[in-house]
Protein backbone atom coordinates (compact mmCIF):
# COMPACT_ATOMS: atom_id res chain seq x y z
CA UNK A 1 0.00 0.00 0.00
CA UNK A 2 2.87 2.40 0.77
CA UNK A 3 4.30 2.12 -2.74
CA UNK A 4 0.83 2.87 -4.17
CA UNK A 5 0.42 5.91 -1.91
CA UNK A 6 3.85 7.30 -2.83
CA UNK A 7 2.84 7.38 -6.49
CA UNK A 8 -0.49 9.17 -5.96
CA UNK A 9 -1.73 12.63 -5.07
CA UNK A 10 -3.51 11.54 -1.87
CA UNK A 11 -6.31 13.78 -0.66
CA UNK A 12 -7.53 11.85 2.40
CA UNK A 13 -6.91 8.57 4.19
CA UNK A 14 -9.58 7.21 6.51
CA UNK A 15 -8.83 4.10 8.56
CA UNK A 16 -11.08 2.00 10.73
CA UNK A 17 -10.70 -1.23 12.65
CA UNK A 18 -13.46 -3.76 12.00
CA UNK A 19 -14.26 -6.59 14.40
CA UNK A 20 -16.24 -9.61 13.24
CA UNK A 21 -16.60 -12.08 16.06
CA UNK A 22 -13.10 -13.23 16.98
CA UNK A 23 -11.48 -11.65 13.92
CA UNK A 24 -10.34 -8.05 13.59
CA UNK A 25 -8.84 -6.22 10.64
CA UNK A 26 -8.14 -2.72 9.39
CA UNK A 27 -9.92 -1.08 6.47
CA UNK A 28 -8.65 1.96 4.61
CA UNK A 29 -10.52 4.37 2.38
CA UNK A 30 -8.15 6.44 0.26
CA UNK A 31 -9.24 9.41 -1.81
CA UNK A 32 -6.72 10.41 -4.45
CA UNK A 33 -6.42 12.20 -7.76
CA UNK A 34 -5.87 9.87 -10.72
CA UNK A 35 -2.46 10.17 -12.38
CA UNK A 36 -3.87 11.72 -15.56
CA UNK A 37 -5.79 14.47 -13.70
CA UNK A 38 -4.40 17.96 -14.18
CA UNK A 39 -3.78 19.56 -10.80
CA UNK A 40 -2.89 23.19 -11.23
CA UNK A 41 -1.64 23.88 -7.69
CA UNK A 42 1.19 21.35 -7.76
CA UNK A 43 4.17 21.03 -10.04
CA UNK A 44 4.12 18.37 -12.73
CA UNK A 45 7.06 15.98 -12.95
CA UNK A 46 8.27 17.98 -15.98
CA UNK A 47 8.46 21.14 -13.88
CA UNK A 48 10.50 19.55 -11.12
CA UNK A 49 10.59 20.61 -7.51
CA UNK A 50 9.41 24.13 -6.69
CA UNK A 51 11.65 26.37 -4.60
CA UNK A 52 9.10 28.39 -2.64
CA UNK A 53 11.83 30.65 -1.27
CA UNK A 54 12.26 31.96 -4.82
CA UNK A 55 8.59 32.39 -5.71
CA UNK A 56 7.25 33.75 -2.40
CA UNK A 57 8.19 37.11 -0.92
CA UNK A 58 10.17 37.14 2.33
CA UNK A 59 7.19 37.63 4.67
CA UNK A 60 5.03 35.03 2.90
CA UNK A 61 7.90 32.54 2.92
CA UNK A 62 8.29 33.04 6.69
CA UNK A 63 4.59 32.21 7.14
CA UNK A 64 4.98 29.24 4.75
CA UNK A 65 7.92 27.89 6.79
CA UNK A 66 5.94 28.22 10.02
CA UNK A 67 2.97 26.43 8.44
CA UNK A 68 5.25 23.60 7.27
CA UNK A 69 6.43 22.98 10.84
CA UNK A 70 2.83 22.94 12.07
CA UNK A 71 1.88 20.58 9.21
CA UNK A 72 4.67 18.24 10.30
CA UNK A 73 3.28 18.15 13.85
CA UNK A 74 -0.25 17.45 12.58
CA UNK A 75 1.00 14.69 10.27
CA UNK A 76 3.02 13.01 13.03
CA UNK A 77 0.06 13.18 15.43
CA UNK A 78 -2.19 11.53 12.82
CA UNK A 79 0.51 9.10 11.55
CA UNK A 80 0.13 10.25 7.94
CA UNK A 81 2.60 11.75 5.46
CA UNK A 82 2.85 15.54 5.58
CA UNK A 83 1.46 15.89 2.06
CA UNK A 84 -1.73 14.14 3.20
CA UNK A 85 -2.35 17.03 5.59
CA UNK A 86 -1.60 19.83 3.08
CA UNK A 87 0.68 19.86 0.07
CA UNK A 88 3.43 22.46 -0.25
CA UNK A 89 1.45 24.21 -2.97
CA UNK A 90 -1.63 24.34 -0.70
CA UNK A 91 0.52 25.71 2.15
CA UNK A 92 1.96 28.36 -0.16
CA UNK A 93 -1.57 29.48 -1.03
CA UNK A 94 -2.56 29.45 2.66
CA UNK A 95 0.51 31.57 3.47
CA UNK A 96 -0.69 34.18 0.97
CA UNK A 97 -4.00 34.66 2.80
CA UNK A 98 -4.41 37.95 4.65
CA UNK A 99 -6.16 36.21 7.57
CA UNK A 100 -5.58 32.61 8.49
CA UNK A 101 -9.13 31.39 9.11
CA UNK A 102 -10.74 28.00 8.34
CA UNK A 103 -13.34 29.59 6.05
CA UNK A 104 -10.62 31.28 4.01
CA UNK A 105 -8.62 28.04 3.70
CA UNK A 106 -11.64 26.37 2.07
CA UNK A 107 -11.33 28.74 -0.88
CA UNK A 108 -8.04 27.17 -1.96
CA UNK A 109 -8.21 24.57 -4.73
CA UNK A 110 -7.74 21.05 -3.37
CA UNK A 111 -8.92 21.89 0.13
CA UNK A 112 -12.45 20.89 1.01
CA UNK A 113 -14.64 20.96 4.09
CA UNK A 114 -13.38 17.63 5.44
CA UNK A 115 -9.73 18.67 5.23
CA UNK A 116 -10.54 22.00 6.88
CA UNK A 117 -12.35 20.22 9.72
CA UNK A 118 -9.63 17.60 10.13
CA UNK A 119 -6.52 19.81 9.79
CA UNK A 120 -7.41 23.41 8.92
CA UNK A 121 -8.88 24.39 12.27
CA UNK A 122 -5.85 22.99 14.13
CA UNK A 123 -3.47 24.64 11.67
CA UNK A 124 -5.09 28.03 12.28
CA UNK A 125 -5.10 27.61 16.06
CA UNK A 126 -1.48 26.47 16.26
CA UNK A 127 -0.37 29.27 13.92
CA UNK A 128 -2.10 31.89 16.07
CA UNK A 129 -0.50 30.39 19.20
CA UNK A 130 2.94 30.61 17.59
CA UNK A 131 2.37 34.20 16.53
CA UNK A 132 1.23 35.12 20.06
CA UNK A 133 4.43 33.61 21.49
CA UNK A 134 6.56 35.64 19.08
CA UNK A 135 4.78 38.92 19.89
CA UNK A 136 4.98 38.58 23.68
Amino acid sequence: MNSFLRGQKVLTIDKQQVCLGQQAFWTFCITYLPQNTAYTNSPTPKQGKVDYKEILDVETFAVFSCLRSIRKQLAEADAVPAYAVFTDSELAEIAKLEELEPDKIKTIQGIGQKKVEKYGVSLCEKYKEMMNLHTE
